[in-house]
């Protein structure tokens, strides 16, 4: 059978979901559970090679490649993301080359390779086929997408079947979109801020406006709409510092912490959730409070970090508490934070000298209106032009309703 012809045989493409409500009673059924319910047979008599990582398990919790192991279809090789295929490792680190313990399976570190590096582990691998499934959380500057897009880049000539699971902060599209200009490791392509995509419908995206050639199959998941929140899925923290469900909702906005000088609460039991820096006090809640920001309130907390930014001093700050997943929105609350954290704390708020702001929030606009002292209005209405084009160029690559 023509390589090409392999997973239109197959028919791993499923119908659109159909319309319903919304709740955790909807049986959600992921790709790689549909794959592993026939024993991952159409999978048979490929050289498979798997991008995956701690979040790609089954109901069961058995991780795939472990399931594909034990049904006698085992993987080449594997490919490890930023935190590595079994996620030993911290933000910015990954495991290194290694032959996995558990399966003696060749384990590659992908994390940072550029296409041509990536396609070099391809050939040495001497695989035909990567399976992509790694859980997102809907933000542009988490990496997985972008190993994604790059693996997608390095498969001209090889299948690359992407098992799909739901975005965990549902299918709305939000924020600012990324200039060309300040492409990085943490967006390669300009997508928005939360694009509010599943990794299924951003590989047909990327294929779709980009001008990838690789053989692309998706196994969308069958029972999820894009409101959809509480999926009644296993969660397994996709990254060291993101632990629950919580996490994911509010990143997309407080991630932008990372590029000042105040901790995002990495190193406390709530990263992202919680934010601040010695010197700031019960006053920041309560000037966020008043603001009357919708689905969320905000409680005046102190923390020590056990690493990375203030390592052992107390901090003071707030913890983000989201009443309302629905309303919240988590780009303008955290502009809010930025822009009350500078006006009120000039002596401790700042920037990152290296002006990773930029990168995170695609340009310097968000940095130079806030300098600038715009207010919030100003500043979220400065993107609301090119989200709405956003929002039609990914409609015919939507896959769920």
């Amino acid at each position: 059978m023509r390589r090409r012809q392999f997973f239109a045989a197959t028919a791993l493409s499923v119908p659109l979901v159909t319309t319903g409500t919304a709740s955790a009673a909807r049986k959600l059924t992921t790709g790689a559970e549909q794959l592993a319910g026939d024993g991952w047979c159409r999978l048979r008599g490929r050289k498979v090679g798997v991008l995956t990582n701690p979040t790609g398990i089954l109901e069961d919790q058995t991780h795939i490649v472990d399931s594909m192991v034990e049904h006698n279809v085992k993987p080449a090789a594997v490919f490890g993301p930023e935190h590595g295929f079994r996620g030993t490792a911290q933000a910015g680190g990954s495991e290194g080359d290694y032959a996995d313990p558990r399966t003696g399976i060749p384990v590659y570190d992908a994390y940072g390779a550029n296409a041509t590096k990536l396609q070099a582990m391809f050939t040495k691998a001497g695989i035909d086929t990567v399976v992509f499934d790694i859980a997102d959380v809907g933000a542009r500057f988490y990496t997985y997408i972008w190993s994604m897009y790059t693996a997608m880049q390095a498969a001209p000539n090889l299948d690359f079947l992407v098992l799909d699971r739901p975005n965990p902060i549902g299918g709305r599209a939000n924020g600012p979109q990324l200039d060309p200009a300040y492409a990085s490791g943490v967006g390669l392509k300009p997508i928005v801020q939360q694009h509010g995509m599943t990794v299924g419908e951003l590989a047909r995206f990327f294929k779709g406006e980009f001008g990838l050639t690789t053989g692309l199959e998706v196994v969308d998941v069958q029972g999820w709409r894009r409101d959809q929140l509480d999926t009644g899925l296993p969660w397994v923290p996709p990254s060291p510092n993101m632990p629950t469900r919580d996490t994911a909702l509010v990143y997309p906005g407080t991630c932008l912490f990372e590029g000042t000088t105040l901790s995002e609460g990495r190193g406390t039991t709530r990263p992202f959730e919680t934010v601040g820096a010695p010197g700031i006090d019960w006053r920041w809640a309560e000037q966020l409070n008043a603001l009357g920001l919708k689905g969320v309130r905000f409680r005046e907390t102190y923390f020590a970090p056990t690493f990375d930014k203030f390592q052992g001093k107390t901090c003071g700050g707030v913890t983000l508490h989201v009443t309302d997943a629905a309303e919240f929105d988590a780009i303008r609350t955290a502009v809010a934070m930025l822009i009350t954290a500078k006006s009120s704390y000039p002596d401790v708020f700042a920037w990152r000298p290296d002006h990773w702001i930029d990168k995170l929030s695609g340009s310097d606009r968000l940095r130079a209106m806030i300098d600038a002292q715009a207010p919030l209005s100003e500043i979220v209405g400065a993107w609301q032009q090119e989200l709405q084009q956003f929002r039609r160029t990914r409609l015919p690559h939507l896959r769920y309703r």
